[in-house]
């Protein structure tokens, strides 16, 4: 792919200068047509040879679109912030809203290209990454967002050239690093790996646009031209875009036909209070000191509680909290997507919230509210949430290879348990605001859940991160299995 872009292609001056002025009109309207009416988001990644251009080019842009509406994101070495999350954390973290523009120079093939040139990667962990960096542009995709790839490449001898008259330039010689040299120095290794990686990063819906960066002229009008066209090629495609009016679906589409995991749970298990006190003791100071000891190795936690209404999730969770540092850890209460969340991919919300090393993120309810609740009721379309599944299984597979625990839970009870305690919270002042008519509509829809919840223990029950399913009518007994399970996953994580 890159010996079409050692070509030395130029445009003319007088036709540059003939053809701006319409262009910068052209993406002035497309973008403000985005910002307007399009439900999608605009990511371009600026990849590729050091002094190619890159930079200009993003500068050049900047002054042809409303910069109000377009952010660029320049990614360096990863911070000790980010590098203790996974890869893509940093990535998530910026994801522009829809109708909103983003420029990523850098970009997440920065770091993958440095790590296998310095021989921290083998070509299978290689594979795996530009796999991973697949699965996150699929995403981005599948979520609708309109996502454009430009690598810039010279040839050596012109590379070479442009780094010693900046670094003799005392106005520009900043611009030039050690790391540019090195990359230099390496240029044989290293355009092999980077066809390697433009060749299997290159897809239908992520294609790659390799830019001849010999001519400043050339490759900006190349870059925003196709900007251009390919914003306008979806805003053509769908002016407007709202949401899809939800499918029904009758009882019987969704009603289970035979046993369940749920169904199958021994809910008579309890334990007596006097017992319950001794265990909890037990196990609290256990988690303790394993906790003490995951934060010495910087080992980072994620729990997840999901289950039925009033089964005991924020008890269970403040068992768990009171044996940790309240410094170490934050818990998450998931509710309905606020105005910010619904813009972008709804993974990107607990993206965001992942925990340092050493650090715990503690979950009520969770990313499996697509495939739950958003199923259920129809707030996701059926397209939408049967992709979440392999969405759930690559988002969890990237922190555990990060060295993250993570513990999932389903506490469940059964119906009459939940009228029992539905009861309970409208009598008692302080555990009133507990209780909502969203409750008693989920309660209607029991059969529904069931399903669900038996499809996404099958869809994302996995070995590196399985399901812990707590028989919870009886909450002492669901506690301490709460407890225990952490400390047996804790156990093995800080030995690993």
């Amino acid at each position: 792919m890159l010996c079409a872009a050692e070509l030395g292609q130029k445009i003319d001056k007088k036709v540059f200068n003939e053809r701006v002025p319409s262009l910068r009109t052209e993406l002035l309207l497309a973008q403000n047509q985005l910002r307007q009416a399009a439900d999608f988001s605009v990511v371009a990644v600026v990849a590729g040879s050091d002094a190619a251009g890159k930079g200009r080019t993003v500068n050049r842009l900047h002054q042809w679109l409303d910069t109000r509406y377009v952010q660029t994101h320049a990614f360096d070495q990863p911070s000790d912030e980010q590098a203790e999350r996974p890869l893509a954390w940093r990535y998530w973290r910026v994801l522009p809203a829809k109708g909103r523009m983003a420029i990523f120079l850098g970009s997440w093939y920065s770091e993958v290209i440095r790590a296998m040139l310095a021989g921290e990667l083998s070509e299978t962990d290689f594979a795996r990454a530009l796999g991973h960096l697949s699965t996150f542009e699929q995403q981005l995709t599948d979520d609708g967002t309109l996502l454009v790839k430009y690598w810039f490449h010279i040839p050596k001898k012109l590379q070479k050239k442009r780094l010693e008259r900046y670094a003799s330039d005392p106005d520009r010689a900043w611009r030039v690093t050690d790391l540019d040299w090195r990359n230099l120095r390496h240029y044989d290794r290293l355009r092999p790996i980077c066809e390697r990686l433009l060749n299997e990063t290159h897809s239908s819906q992520a294609p790659w646009l390799v830019v001849d960066g010999t001519d400043r002229r050339y490759r900006e009008l190349t870059v925003s031209e196709h900007l251009l066209q390919s914003l306008r090629s979806r805003l053509d495609t769908v002016p407007t875009v709202s949401l899809p009016s939800p499918v029904p679906v009758h009882t019987s589409e969704v009603e289970t036909d035979g046993p369940t995991v749920l169904s199958q749970l021994d809910l008579d298990q309890e334990i007596s209070r006097s017992h319950y006190r001794r265990q909890l003791r037990k196990w609290q100071g256990r988690l303790n000191k394993l906790s003490r000891q995951a934060h010495k190795k910087r080992t980072g936690v994620v729990l997840v509680f999901e289950g039925a209404d009033a089964a005991g999730k924020g008890g269970a969770i403040r068992r768990v909290t009171t044996a940790l540092d309240a410094r170490r850890y934050e818990v998450v209460p998931i509710a309905a997507p606020n105005d910010e969340e619904r813009a972008r991919h709804y993974l990107w919300r607990f993206w965001r919230r992942l925990p340092r090393a050493g650090n715990w993120t503690v979950f009520d309810r969770s990313w499996y509210g697509r495939v739950l609740v958003e199923r259920v009721e129809q707030f996701a379309t059926e397209p939408e949430w049967r992709r979440a599944y392999q969405e759930i299984r690559d988002f969890e597979e990237l922190l555990c290879e990060h060295g993250i625990v993570l513990v999932k839970f389903w506490l469940h009870i059964d119906l009459d348990e939940q009228a029992k305690r539905f009861a309970e919270r409208e009598q008692v002042p302080y555990k009133q605001y507990k209780i909502t008519d969203e409750d008693y509509r989920n309660r209607s829809k029991w059969p529904q859940y069931e399903t669900a919840v038996q499809d996404m223990f099958q869809q994302t029950c996995r070995p590196h991160a399985p399901w812990t399913l707590v028989e919870a009518n009886d909450k002492y007994f669901a506690r301490i299995k709460v407890l225990r399970t952490i400390c047996d996953h804790l156990r093995a994580g800080v030995r690993s």
